[in-house]
């Protein structure tokens, strides 16, 4: 029986999950100070973008970028489109984050890539291991209805979490190196409840005149609305699939982190997000680390 050998090379699956995928940050700054080194990286939709900034060594002027998003900033990145099957563009928030990671070939990366998207006519996972690596991001991006579609080769291309939430079977292997996931696509929906009835109830005791404006405009059942409803039957099917995935593949640490209060949109939580990611992986890593304390 051959020995089993603690090894502390990783290869890298980043999930799909809009703001939370900050939360990446975290876990590779946390991976990379107990020692880890990251050999190889896949990633779909914000996994896909924080993958290739971590691949192109511009990880840290990215953190210290989102530090400066607020409200006003996000609000300036959104090139909004008239069209019906868009509500924004895309192109600004990737020419912005360009300003200070410079475009690149894929197969020039110092570690193997690979970015996933969906094409929405053929109705299958497409993987981009070579080639621009934002024209490779901005397809993974691609959030249904928000971002506009990318034209490329006769395809559609939309977000990759469409298809494969946490690409645990994309990111290239190694002889000896561990498989480690890190997925942020679902929540905790019980807690998420509770905190949007904790907050309802704190508005309608809200009797200020600017309070009673936003229930007539915004009422306390918002959470029915058709927006929310297909948001959160969206959100439970990636999660399933992100599960699936992880059950199929086994990776040996996986970082779970269901939230219950940041959403796809939370930009301007950078800095939470990158705690909470840093935390679960420290955690989940204990528990590697306690696996192989009893071998």
């Amino acid at each position: 029986m051959a020995e089993l050998v603690k090894t502390k090379n990783v290869a890298l699956a980043l999930s799909s999950g809009g703001a939370r995928g900050l939360a990446h940050i975290g876990a590779i700054e946390e991976l990379e100070a107990q020692g880890y080194h990251i050999c190889s990286i896949a990633g779909c939709s914000m996994g896909a973008l924080i993958g290739g900034v971590y691949a192109a060594g511009k990880l840290k002027e990215f953190r210290e970028w989102m530090k400066t998003i607020d409200r006003k900033k996000m609000l300036g990145l959104i090139d909004f489109s008239l069209s019906l099957n868009h509500i924004v563009k895309g192109t600004r928030i990737i020419e912005a984050i360009m300003e200070f990671v410079p475009d690149v070939n894929i197969e020039d990366l110092p570690i193997p890539y690979c970015a996933v998207a969906t094409d929405l006519k053929a109705g299958r996972e497409v993987m981009f291991r070579k080639g621009s690596l934002f024209k490779a991001i901005r397809a993974s991006i691609s959030l249904p209805s928000f971002y506009e579609p990318v034209q490329r080769n006769d395809m559609v291309l939309i977000d990759g979490g469409v298809i494969n939430p946490l690409p645990l079977n994309r990111v290239k292997r190694q002889t000896g190196d561990i498989l480690v996931g890190v997925d942020v696509s679902g929540h905790d929906y019980k807690a998420q409840w509770d905190e949007m009835q904790r907050l309802a109830a704190i508005q309608k005791a809200d009797k200020n005149l600017k309070t009673r404006i936003l229930d007539m405009l915004l009422p306390n059942n918002i959470e029915f609305n058709y927006y929310t409803v297909l948001s959160r039957a969206s959100s439970l099917m990636i999660r399933q699939n992100s599960i699936m995935m992880a059950k199929l593949m086994k990776p040996d640490i996986l970082v779970d982190i269901q939230m219950n209060r940041y959403g796809t949109f939370d930009f301007d939580k950078s800095e939470k997000l990158i705690a909470i990611g840093r935390h679960k992986t420290i955690t989940a890593i204990s528990k590697y680390n306690s696996f192989w304390n009893d071998v």
